[in-house]
């Protein structure tokens, strides 16, 4: 199993238009992948505050599938378009991570 995980870093002058991403990206991107994927997660990253410095990102999306095959059998038919999405919701330059589960767990 595995999780590419996009990660949107959080520079100077960087913005992210959750309400977009939100309620016209993701629906977007789950219509197209939604079928071939295991899970799918949004995670809004909040500052911890002082004493801890801000963090990296400024959010993180997670796609969780059977392998790196199925993921790019399902994202590369779509990838121009949903690539091209991205200039409304952010500025900042995505970091696309892909990894191999070693455990995973849904607990209720």
């Amino acid at each position: 199993m595995i999780k590419v995980t996009i990660l949107y870093p959080n520079s100077a002058g960087s913005t992210f238009d959750f309400d977009y991403y939100l309620n016209v990206h993701m629906p977007m991107s789950i219509a197209r992948l939604g079928q071939s994927m295991d899970a799918i997660a949004v995670e809004r990253v909040i500052s911890p505050g002082a004493p801890w410095p801000d963090p990296p990102f400024l959010a993180i999306c997670s796609f969780v599938c059977a392998s790196r095959e199925d993921f790019e059998r399902a994202f590369f038919p779509h990838m121009e378009e949903l690539q091209a999405d991205t200039a409304n919701y952010t500025n900042s330059q995505q970091i696309v991570l892909i990894s191999e589960l070693e455990i995973n767990i849904a607990l209720d």
